[in-house]
């Protein structure tokens, strides 16, 4: 798996965040797609508090005990709902502007590092991760955690579906005895719905789930990068081949769910 962090250059989500951070404002953030037409991500929405989030975050920011990890953590409005209920939250992010705003909001332990990165699970950083480093007295990773978070459809960070059980693989290296995954998606089997109720699926194509997108934000221009959604049936296949188990915690209103993975 990619242990890529992005450059400054190619991080129109980290600009638009930080841009909100230090002004109350930002631009458009454009999002692109091959599939789907041109769409805005309101930046706005990546500041929310506790009760703007949709239902599947609240519940779980719930279900949140230990310690935790947040990965793609953002402008890091789940991690700062935690800490203030006293939890010990380790936030990580491939955007080094993210993390430099998540700083400037009051985060705690805020990284800027790729969740594949192997010095995340040691703590020996890399020269090249200690410069993006977003804190200079940052603690090192010592231990695993009791609850992983990946929210904001977290299956997205996979790519493909044949990366997910790596992704689940890593994962496990992470989590404490007892320890859980809390991960949302959708199914985005509604797009090829038709008006009888039957789907235009190509079952001997690429899993209908795995789209791609590109962000713009004034002149910063991210690169292409693969993203997945995945039903949960599959989603709980696939983490069971891991020895993991997966639960459904709840649905959302639009083929969007929560789902707990735990050790089995």
């Amino acid at each position: 798996m990619n242990t890529k962090i992005l450059s400054k250059d190619k991080d129109p989500m980290g600009a638009a965040i930080l841009d909100y951070q230090k002004s109350g404002r930002a631009g458009r953030l454009r999002v692109l797609s091959s599939m789907f037409e041109e769409d805005e991500m309101p930046v706005k929405h990546l500041f929310r508090k506790v009760e703007e989030m949709p239902m599947l975050e609240q519940k779980a920011l719930q279900l949140t005990k230990g310690r935790v990890l947040d990965i793609g953590a953002g402008s890091g409005c789940h991690t700062l709902a935690l800490q203030e209920k006293g939890l010990e939250v380790k936030a990580i992010d491939i955007s080094p502007l993210s993390c430099e705003a998540m700083k400037l909001r009051g985060v705690k332990d805020a990284e800027c590092i790729n969740l594949f990165d192997p010095h995340l699970s040691s703590g020996n950083h890399s020269e090249e991760n200690q410069k993006t480093h977003s804190g200079e007295n940052q603690e090192q990773f010592e231990g695993g955690f009791d609850t992983i978070l990946l929210l904001m459809n977290g299956t997205g960070i996979a790519g493909k579906i044949e990366h997910l059980p790596a992704l689940f693989q890593r994962l496990k290296t992470l989590l404490n005895p007892g320890g859980q995954i809390l991960i949302d998606s959708s199914d985005l089997k509604y797009i090829y719905e038709n008006e009888d109720g039957s789907f235009d699926i190509n079952l001997n194509g690429a899993y209908y789930g795995e789209v791609d997108y590109q962000m713009i934000y004034k002149n910063v221009k991210g690169d292409r990068f693969d993203w997945l959604y995945v039903d949960f049936p599959l989603l709980k296949s696939i983490a069971e081949t891991c020895g993991l188990h997966g639960e459904l915690v709840a649905e959302g209103e639009h083929y969007d769910y929560l789902a707990r993975i735990f050790q089995a």
